[in-house]
Protein backbone atom coordinates (compact mmCIF):
# COMPACT_ATOMS: atom_id res chain seq x y z
CA UNK A 1 0.00 0.00 0.00
CA UNK A 2 1.13 3.04 -0.75
CA UNK A 3 1.09 6.69 1.29
CA UNK A 4 -1.96 7.76 -0.67
CA UNK A 5 -3.54 5.88 1.65
CA UNK A 6 -2.54 8.52 4.62
CA UNK A 7 -2.53 6.02 7.06
CA UNK A 8 0.17 7.00 10.09
CA UNK A 9 1.05 3.85 12.43
CA UNK A 10 3.77 1.78 11.76
CA UNK A 11 3.64 -1.92 9.99
CA UNK A 12 2.30 -4.27 12.57
CA UNK A 13 5.28 -6.73 13.62
CA UNK A 14 2.91 -9.81 13.30
CA UNK A 15 1.88 -9.48 10.29
CA UNK A 16 4.51 -10.88 7.48
CA UNK A 17 5.03 -9.73 3.93
CA UNK A 18 2.77 -12.80 2.56
CA UNK A 19 -0.08 -11.50 4.35
CA UNK A 20 -2.46 -8.42 2.86
CA UNK A 21 -4.86 -7.97 5.55
CA UNK A 22 -4.06 -9.19 8.94
CA UNK A 23 -7.14 -9.21 11.20
CA UNK A 24 -6.56 -9.52 14.83
CA UNK A 25 -10.02 -9.08 16.09
CA UNK A 26 -10.83 -9.42 19.73
CA UNK A 27 -14.61 -8.11 20.06
CA UNK A 28 -17.31 -6.75 17.85
CA UNK A 29 -20.22 -4.99 19.19
CA UNK A 30 -23.96 -3.82 17.89
CA UNK A 31 -24.81 -1.77 20.61
CA UNK A 32 -24.14 -3.86 24.04
CA UNK A 33 -24.08 -7.22 21.75
CA UNK A 34 -21.16 -8.90 21.47
CA UNK A 35 -21.80 -9.73 17.61
CA UNK A 36 -18.03 -11.26 17.36
CA UNK A 37 -15.33 -12.66 19.68
CA UNK A 38 -11.76 -13.92 19.13
CA UNK A 39 -11.00 -14.66 15.29
CA UNK A 40 -7.53 -14.01 14.11
CA UNK A 41 -7.20 -14.44 10.56
CA UNK A 42 -4.73 -13.64 7.84
CA UNK A 43 -5.72 -12.77 4.44
CA UNK A 44 -2.77 -13.85 2.03
CA UNK A 45 -1.79 -11.77 -1.13
CA UNK A 46 -2.71 -13.72 -4.55
CA UNK A 47 -4.67 -16.52 -2.83
CA UNK A 48 -8.86 -16.68 -2.44
CA UNK A 49 -9.23 -16.85 1.27
CA UNK A 50 -12.91 -18.58 2.05
CA UNK A 51 -14.91 -17.87 5.29
CA UNK A 52 -17.49 -21.02 6.16
CA UNK A 53 -20.19 -21.41 8.82
CA UNK A 54 -23.33 -21.43 10.48
CA UNK A 55 -25.64 -18.86 10.20
CA UNK A 56 -25.12 -15.96 12.88
CA UNK A 57 -21.27 -17.15 12.83
CA UNK A 58 -20.21 -13.35 12.40
CA UNK A 59 -18.36 -13.96 9.20
CA UNK A 60 -19.94 -11.55 7.18
CA UNK A 61 -19.63 -9.23 10.09
CA UNK A 62 -15.96 -9.80 9.82
CA UNK A 63 -15.40 -9.63 6.26
CA UNK A 64 -16.95 -6.09 6.63
CA UNK A 65 -14.78 -5.13 8.96
CA UNK A 66 -12.02 -5.84 6.88
CA UNK A 67 -12.43 -2.46 4.70
CA UNK A 68 -14.24 -0.69 7.61
CA UNK A 69 -18.27 -1.14 5.70
CA UNK A 70 -19.46 -1.74 9.54
CA UNK A 71 -18.59 2.24 9.70
CA UNK A 72 -21.68 2.80 8.22
CA UNK A 73 -23.80 0.83 11.24
CA UNK A 74 -23.75 3.71 14.02
CA UNK A 75 -23.62 1.07 16.91
CA UNK A 76 -20.87 -0.82 15.68
CA UNK A 77 -17.21 -0.93 17.75
CA UNK A 78 -14.46 -2.66 17.22
CA UNK A 79 -11.49 -3.85 19.71
CA UNK A 80 -8.47 -4.89 18.23
CA UNK A 81 -6.64 -4.18 14.87
CA UNK A 82 -6.87 -4.45 10.91
CA UNK A 83 -3.82 -3.95 9.12
CA UNK A 84 -3.72 -3.96 5.18
CA UNK A 85 -0.15 -3.92 3.91
CA UNK A 86 0.77 -3.57 7.79
CA UNK A 87 -0.88 -0.45 8.57
CA UNK A 88 -4.08 -0.29 10.53
CA UNK A 89 -7.44 0.61 8.70
CA UNK A 90 -9.18 1.89 12.30
CA UNK A 91 -6.13 4.25 12.62
CA UNK A 92 -6.47 7.65 14.11
CA UNK A 93 -7.63 10.28 10.57
CA UNK A 94 -7.53 7.04 8.57
CA UNK A 95 -10.62 7.94 6.07
CA UNK A 96 -12.97 4.73 5.38
CA UNK A 97 -13.25 6.33 1.88
CA UNK A 98 -9.77 5.77 1.52
CA UNK A 99 -9.85 2.34 2.73
CA UNK A 100 -12.64 0.84 0.73
CA UNK A 101 -10.54 2.42 -2.62
CA UNK A 102 -7.72 -0.21 -2.03
CA UNK A 103 -9.85 -3.24 -0.62
CA UNK A 104 -13.21 -3.34 -2.83
CA UNK A 105 -16.52 -5.13 -2.11
CA UNK A 106 -18.91 -7.32 -4.16
CA UNK A 107 -22.33 -8.14 -1.82
CA UNK A 108 -24.83 -11.00 -1.60
CA UNK A 109 -27.43 -9.16 -4.22
CA UNK A 110 -26.34 -7.64 -7.44
CA UNK A 111 -26.86 -4.20 -6.92
CA UNK A 112 -26.36 -2.31 -9.88
CA UNK A 113 -26.98 1.31 -10.15
CA UNK A 114 -30.21 2.77 -12.06
CA UNK A 115 -27.75 4.26 -14.62
CA UNK A 116 -25.85 3.04 -17.99
CA UNK A 117 -23.74 -0.16 -17.87
CA UNK A 118 -20.63 2.19 -18.37
CA UNK A 119 -21.46 4.56 -16.06
CA UNK A 120 -22.43 1.68 -13.44
CA UNK A 121 -18.29 0.95 -14.24
CA UNK A 122 -16.97 4.61 -14.23
CA UNK A 123 -18.88 5.56 -11.27
CA UNK A 124 -15.66 4.22 -8.65
CA UNK A 125 -13.94 6.58 -11.14
CA UNK A 126 -15.55 9.35 -11.05
CA UNK A 127 -16.16 9.48 -7.38
CA UNK A 128 -12.31 9.56 -6.68
CA UNK A 129 -11.50 12.34 -9.18
CA UNK A 130 -10.27 9.81 -11.58
CA UNK A 131 -8.19 11.94 -14.49
CA UNK A 132 -6.63 9.42 -16.75
CA UNK A 133 -8.59 7.77 -19.96
CA UNK A 134 -12.28 6.49 -18.24
CA UNK A 135 -13.30 4.35 -21.37
CA UNK A 136 -10.10 2.00 -21.70
CA UNK A 137 -10.51 1.67 -17.51
CA UNK A 138 -13.69 0.68 -18.31
CA UNK A 139 -13.13 -1.33 -20.68
CA UNK A 140 -10.56 -3.13 -18.74
CA UNK A 141 -13.20 -3.96 -15.67
CA UNK A 142 -15.33 -4.99 -17.95
CA UNK A 143 -12.74 -7.84 -19.75
CA UNK A 144 -11.40 -8.82 -16.38
CA UNK A 145 -15.19 -9.45 -15.08
CA UNK A 146 -15.73 -11.64 -17.88
CA UNK A 147 -18.55 -9.53 -19.59
CA UNK A 148 -17.00 -7.32 -22.20
CA UNK A 149 -18.21 -9.69 -25.33
CA UNK A 150 -21.85 -8.99 -24.14
CA UNK A 151 -22.13 -5.76 -23.14
CA UNK A 152 -19.78 -3.99 -25.42
CA UNK A 153 -22.52 -2.83 -28.35
CA UNK A 154 -24.87 -1.73 -25.12
CA UNK A 155 -23.03 0.38 -22.91
CA UNK A 156 -25.68 2.72 -22.79
CA UNK A 157 -28.32 0.79 -21.60
CA UNK A 158 -29.28 0.42 -18.36
CA UNK A 159 -27.45 -1.77 -15.93
CA UNK A 160 -30.44 -3.27 -14.59
CA UNK A 161 -32.10 -4.52 -17.72
CA UNK A 162 -28.98 -7.46 -17.55
CA UNK A 163 -29.54 -10.61 -16.18
CA UNK A 164 -29.02 -11.58 -12.70
CA UNK A 165 -25.35 -13.25 -13.18
CA UNK A 166 -24.56 -10.47 -15.53
CA UNK A 167 -25.89 -7.81 -12.97
CA UNK A 168 -23.37 -9.40 -10.31
CA UNK A 169 -20.45 -9.43 -12.71
CA UNK A 170 -21.44 -5.90 -13.61
CA UNK A 171 -20.63 -5.18 -9.42
CA UNK A 172 -17.54 -7.15 -9.74
CA UNK A 173 -16.34 -4.68 -12.88
CA UNK A 174 -17.51 -1.76 -10.53
CA UNK A 175 -15.47 -2.93 -7.96
CA UNK A 176 -12.11 -3.85 -9.30
CA UNK A 177 -12.30 -0.36 -12.39
CA UNK A 178 -10.72 1.71 -9.36
CA UNK A 179 -8.00 -1.16 -8.91
CA UNK A 180 -7.88 -1.80 -5.04
CA UNK A 181 -5.43 -4.50 -3.87
CA UNK A 182 -7.81 -6.38 -2.55
CA UNK A 183 -11.73 -7.80 -3.62
CA UNK A 184 -14.66 -8.69 -0.63
CA UNK A 185 -16.94 -10.80 -2.39
CA UNK A 186 -19.88 -11.39 0.36
CA UNK A 187 -21.84 -14.60 -0.75
CA UNK A 188 -21.38 -13.26 -4.22
CA UNK A 189 -23.52 -16.48 -6.05
CA UNK A 190 -26.29 -16.79 -3.48
CA UNK A 191 -28.68 -15.09 -5.35
CA UNK A 192 -27.82 -16.80 -8.78
CA UNK A 193 -28.79 -19.93 -10.49
CA UNK A 194 -26.04 -22.80 -11.01
CA UNK A 195 -24.65 -21.43 -14.43
CA UNK A 196 -24.58 -17.78 -13.15
CA UNK A 197 -22.47 -19.29 -10.03
CA UNK A 198 -20.29 -21.68 -12.17
CA UNK A 199 -19.58 -18.28 -14.34
CA UNK A 200 -18.63 -16.53 -11.21
CA UNK A 201 -16.58 -18.98 -9.49
CA UNK A 202 -14.42 -19.39 -12.88
CA UNK A 203 -13.91 -15.25 -12.36
CA UNK A 204 -12.97 -15.71 -8.96
CA UNK A 205 -9.69 -18.26 -10.23
CA UNK A 206 -9.22 -15.87 -12.64
CA UNK A 207 -9.27 -12.45 -10.39
CA UNK A 208 -6.76 -14.00 -7.67
CA UNK A 209 -3.97 -13.58 -10.62
CA UNK A 210 -4.47 -9.96 -10.38
CA UNK A 211 -6.18 -9.24 -6.60
CA UNK A 212 -6.43 -10.99 -2.97
CA UNK A 213 -9.62 -12.08 -2.79
CA UNK A 214 -11.79 -13.40 0.02
CA UNK A 215 -15.12 -14.62 0.30
CA UNK A 216 -18.20 -15.72 2.56
CA UNK A 217 -19.89 -18.65 1.59
CA UNK A 218 -22.39 -21.00 2.80
CA UNK A 219 -21.94 -23.58 -0.16
CA UNK A 220 -18.96 -25.82 1.48
CA UNK A 221 -18.89 -27.32 -2.20
CA UNK A 222 -17.86 -23.40 -3.52
CA UNK A 223 -15.14 -23.65 -0.75
CA UNK A 224 -13.66 -26.54 -1.69
CA UNK A 225 -13.71 -25.30 -5.81
CA UNK A 226 -12.49 -21.78 -5.46
CA UNK A 227 -10.30 -21.17 -1.75
CA UNK A 228 -6.85 -21.83 -1.37
CA UNK A 229 -7.12 -21.17 2.27
CA UNK A 230 -10.45 -21.41 4.63
CA UNK A 231 -11.67 -19.91 7.81
CA UNK A 232 -14.66 -21.71 9.63
CA UNK A 233 -16.97 -19.81 12.11
CA UNK A 234 -19.44 -21.09 14.75
CA UNK A 235 -21.64 -19.80 17.25
CA UNK A 236 -21.14 -19.42 21.12
CA UNK A 237 -24.89 -19.83 22.70
CA UNK A 238 -23.13 -20.27 26.21
CA UNK A 239 -24.07 -16.76 27.62
CA UNK A 240 -27.24 -17.06 26.59
CA UNK A 241 -26.76 -14.87 22.85
CA UNK A 242 -25.35 -15.71 19.94
CA UNK A 243 -21.94 -14.45 19.42
CA UNK A 244 -19.53 -15.89 16.51
CA UNK A 245 -15.89 -16.59 16.51
CA UNK A 246 -13.26 -18.19 14.94
CA UNK A 247 -13.21 -22.13 15.60
CA UNK A 248 -10.01 -22.82 12.94
CA UNK A 249 -8.09 -21.71 9.46
CA UNK A 250 -5.71 -23.25 7.31
CA UNK A 251 -5.58 -24.40 3.79
CA UNK A 252 -8.84 -25.64 2.18
CA UNK A 253 -7.90 -29.18 1.65
CA UNK A 254 -6.83 -29.64 5.34
CA UNK A 255 -9.61 -27.79 6.50
CA UNK A 256 -12.08 -29.85 4.72
CA UNK A 257 -10.23 -33.62 5.23
CA UNK A 258 -8.51 -32.81 8.09
CA UNK A 259 -9.38 -30.41 10.52
CA UNK A 260 -8.33 -29.81 13.94
CA UNK A 261 -11.24 -28.73 15.95
CA UNK A 262 -14.08 -31.17 17.13
CA UNK A 263 -16.26 -28.17 15.99
CA UNK A 264 -15.32 -27.97 12.53
CA UNK A 265 -15.72 -31.98 12.24
CA UNK A 266 -19.14 -31.88 13.75
CA UNK A 267 -20.34 -29.25 11.08
CA UNK A 268 -18.64 -30.94 8.13
CA UNK A 269 -20.03 -33.97 8.67
CA UNK A 270 -23.59 -32.01 9.24
CA UNK A 271 -24.33 -32.20 12.89
CA UNK A 272 -25.61 -28.73 12.92
CA UNK A 273 -25.72 -26.10 10.34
Amino acid sequence: MSATLEMNTAPAADVSAEVAIGARIEKIFYGDFLAVRDSDVDIEKGKITGFIGPSGCGKSTVLRSLNRMNDLIPSFRLEGHVHFLGQDVYGRNVDPVVVRRHIGMVFQQPNPFSMSIFENVAFGLRLNGFKGDINGRVEKALRRAALWNEVKDKLKQNGLSLSGGQQQRLCIARAIATEPTVLLMDEPCSALDPIATRQIEELMLELKNDYTVAIVTHNMQQAIRVADKTAFFSVDMSQGGRTGFLVEVGATKQIFENPKQQLTKEYLSGEFS
